[in-house]
């Protein structure tokens, strides 16, 4: 078999190629708009049984590389599957989303576990990314993740998603002793845990810290930046040869600078910023991920292909992985995707 940094188009870009076609996947792509993720999701019984059941959640895994034949894959779990693994108590609310035992005292922190204790907890997923190793196309790049965290933070704290984030804003300022300490066990776990990923065969690790907007100014920096500084760094430290995505996502002007202030191989961009901006204020320092808005997924058409040309030929001078702004809708109709990829390949 040839390097797979030479013939994986993901990693070629990853390492500061510019490529004529730019490699391709989709945050979500395994998951609810396609209906063979639905069967297998009904075999499963539930979304946690799913996340748990390696055979099961390697084959959704699997079905998007099928159907289009993406760059990459990505493990299918889920952001909470660590504070889970800490010892926090977790849930779906059919239509409404996660829930969480909540986070607000001392004597909660207390009963959670320490970083190291998460891996019988979480020993499938890993089972999960050796499936996914084995059985994954030779030029299809696996993808491993967690959450940052500052956005598990949020759900510990809240129990829940808020629009606002304000449970968590609250205790940082009201309780930031409580907070940090809260912030620093799940750095831990996350280094802990993706750590675990690249051992058992992923190939890229991601740090998706979607409430990252929320925070700004010095608050970004401490609780956004730092905390991606710091799984980073100890990340190359043991694997120098994996590359790191963070996803600030909303971030704005915080997108700018964070190749160099947390030492990731790529920046992925929502499609709140413009890809002719990012190009020059982000794309210089490093390769960049994004930004294609995923409500054309849901409506396709012309729009779909000339927005799809337009942030391809705004990336073009530099490292660019083509995906979304965010994660693909369940609403998402799978042959606006087709055309997605039609596109991008034969821009």
């Amino acid at each position: 078999m040839k390097d797979s940094v030479q013939t994986k188009t993901i990693l070629r870009a990853l390492a500061g190629e510019t490529l004529p076609t730019p490699p391709i996947w989709m945050m979500r792509q395994a998951g609810r708009y396609l209906p063979e993720y639905k069967a297998t999701r009904a075999k499963a019984g539930d979304f946690l049984s799913l996340c748990y059941n390696p055979e099961l959640a390697a084959e959704v895994t699997l079905q998007p590389i099928r159907r289009y034949g993406f760059d990459a894959a990505i493990l299918f779990a889920d952001i909470l599957l660590v504070p889970q693994a800490l010892g926090a108590d977790l849930w779906f609310v059919t239509g409404e989303g996660p829930r969480l035992s909540t986070i607000s005292s001392q004597s909660d922190f207390d009963h959670l576990k320490p970083a190291s204790a998460i891996h019988d907890t979480l020993c499938p997923i890993y089972e999960t990314v050796g499936i996914l190793r084995r059985e994954l196309p030779v030029e299809t790049t696996l993808i491993g993740f967690a959450g940052a965290p500052w956005t598990v933070a949020t759900y510990m704290i809240a129990g829940k998603g808020t629009p606002d984030q304000k449970p968590a804003h609250d205790l940082r300022i009201g309780n930031k002793v409580l907070f940090e300490i809260l912030l620093k066990r799940i750095t831990e776990a996350t280094i802990s845990y993706l750590s675990m990923q690249i051992e058992a065969g992923a190939e890229v690790v991601k740090i998706f810290d979607s409430w990252a907007g929320s925070l700004k100014g010095e608050a970004f920096q401490k609780y956004a930046v730092a905390p991606c500084f710091e799984i980073t760094s100890a990340l190359k430290a043991k694997y120098p040869q994996i590359p790191v995505i963070g996803f600030p996502r909303e971030a704005g002007d915080g997108y700018v600078g964070f190749h160099s202030a947390t030492g990731v191989d790529c920046v992925a961009l929502d499609n709140s910023v413009s890809p002719d901006w990012a190009a020059s204020m982000v794309q210089k320092d490093g390769c960049v991920q994004g930004n294609l808005a995923s409500r054309h997924m849901v409506t396709g058409g012309k729009d779909l292909v000339s927005e799809t040309r337009a942030i391809v030929k705004s990336f073009s001078q530099g490292p660019h992985i083509f995906n979304l702004g965010h994660g693909i809708t369940p609403d998402a109709d799978p042959e606006n995707v087709s055309l997605m990829i039609e596109t991008v390949r034969n821009n």
